[in-house]
């Protein structure tokens, strides 16, 4: 798939959100519960993408002008990737790592962190990164991993 990796701007944030809360109903919703899923789905309204814009280096991948994947760097910590479900598979999701990866290298960092969901542990374990531990928001359970940049 040859998809173009972009920085967002103000005006994907009504498609970066459906793209997300998509993914989130087909892609995540094997792993938590729906109510775990309506409760995520709040942080990826199109405002709160506008806000996010604003607090962390925001990626996205696109094919012919549609946005089909987004990352985010928030400091030394991997966010928000999201491949919509009928591109997974095809190496878009490693594109994208591969630019966060490269944000980090350039701003000097030698560790990523990533607060994994359940349903993303083996596409960053793929990467090299490894788990750290398990976190508890009530019944969401999500993986910490991290990977040292350079190897």
């Amino acid at each position: 798939m040859d998809c173009l990796i972009r920085n967002a701007m103000n005006a994907d944030a009504p498609a970066i959100s459906r793209m997300i809360i998509g993914t989130l109903r087909e892609s995540n919703a094997q792993d938590y519960s729906s109510e775990i899923i309506n409760q995520v789905e709040q942080s990826f309204s199109p405002q709160a993408i506008l806000r996010l814009l604003t607090q962390r280096q925001v990626i996205v991948a696109t094919l012919e002008s549609h946005i089909v994947a987004t990352a985010s760097l928030d400091q030394d910590v991997v966010r928000s990737v999201f491949v919509e479900p009928a591109y997974q598979g095809n190496g878009i999701g490693r594109k994208l790592m591969t630019r966060i990866q490269s944000i980090a290298t350039t701003e000097g960092l030698n560790l990523l962190r990533v607060p994994s969901s359940i349903t993303a542990e083996g596409f960053y374990a793929s990467l090299g990164f490894k788990k750290i531990r398990d976190v508890f928001h009530e019944s969401e359970r999500t993986i910490i991993m991290s990977k040292t940049l350079g190897q």
